[in-house]
């Protein structure tokens, strides 16, 4: 008996099973398409879980200035224009000018701690003061810049009607003299852990929070600042801003000028 070659083979079984056939074929297709998607979906979870590995620890839930609350008195300040928005959605950058004035705009993120560090290094001796438009970020970065502030004993400023929001306050609180210009908005909230890899539950996430909570607290009290700064952030829901009067930011220390603030002689005389 001849033996039949396998194409032969395959062209008989065909002719023999044709409805058998196609309905194999069109498995094995939807087999191979099920195989392609799920290697693309394993490839964008392994792109998100990276992200996040590299997301800070603790951060502003957004990274322009967040809807604001009333004061004590009723003031509100206005949302930023489409250009400011852009300019402080990006990564912080430094630009030094006339006056030895350091400007720093844009995000606390996750390395700009170690950006700044370089910019001090290079340019350290022509500092006077570093002028913050921000709307926070890195929580542990912006100590970090804080501490570098202080011990190079830079002042620092927020100019008229620019924000300084979130964990940027912090930054703010380094300098050995703090001005806020005219409407100046300068404001906190409550910080919160994002997701983490390496995070089996929402306890852990809450202990990281206290972690950073205590170091924020430790530092506000190295820097001289009234721990009623750090009270106000944790009264206030992580998705609004409370910003400080000018009178309160002398009073709990924030500041060390503040337009608009009445000067201190005048102010107990009202009590």
């Amino acid at each position: 008996m001849r033996t039949e070659t396998s194409r032969q083979q395959a062209r008989h079984w065909l002719s023999a099973n044709a409805d058998e056939a196609l309905l194999r074929w069109l498995f094995r297709a939807v087999l191979a398409a099920t195989v392609v998607v799920v290697a693309l979906d394993y490839n964008d979870l392994t792109h998100t879980m990276a992200e996040r590995a590299n997301a800070p620890a603790l951060a502003s839930p957004d990274s322009v200035p967040l809807p604001t609350i009333k004061r004590e008195r009723g003031a509100r300040h206005g949302a930023p224009s489409h250009a400011l928005k852009a300019k402080l959605n990006g990564k912080m950058t430094f630009d030094l000018v006339d006056g030895g004035r350091l400007m720093a705009v844009g995000t606390i993120m996750p390395g700009t701690a170690k950006a700044f560090a370089a910019e001090v290094k290079k340019r350290g001796a022509y500092i006077k003061s570093v002028v913050l438009q921000s709307p926070g970020g890195s929580v542990t970065d912006a100590l970090s810049m804080g501490r570098m502030i202080r011990a190079h004993k830079f002042a620092t400023e927020v100019d008229k009607g620019q924000y300084c929001a979130s964990s940027c306050p912090l930054v703010f609180a380094g300098g050995v003299k703090r001005r806020a210009g005219a409407e100046a908005a300068i404001g906190v909230h409550q910080v919160f852990a994002p997701p983490q890899p390496g995070l089996a539950t929402a306890a852990d996430g809450f202990d990281n929070a206290q972690r950073i909570t205590a170091s924020a607290e430790g530092y506000l009290r190295d820097m001289g600042v009234d721990l009623g700064v750090w009270l106000k952030a944790m009264q206030t829901p992580k998705d609004e801003l409370y910003y400080f009067s000018p009178a309160e930011l002398v009073e709990l220390k924030l500041a060390t000028e503040a337009a608009g603030a009445r000067p201190a002689s005048k102010r107990k005389a009202r009590l």
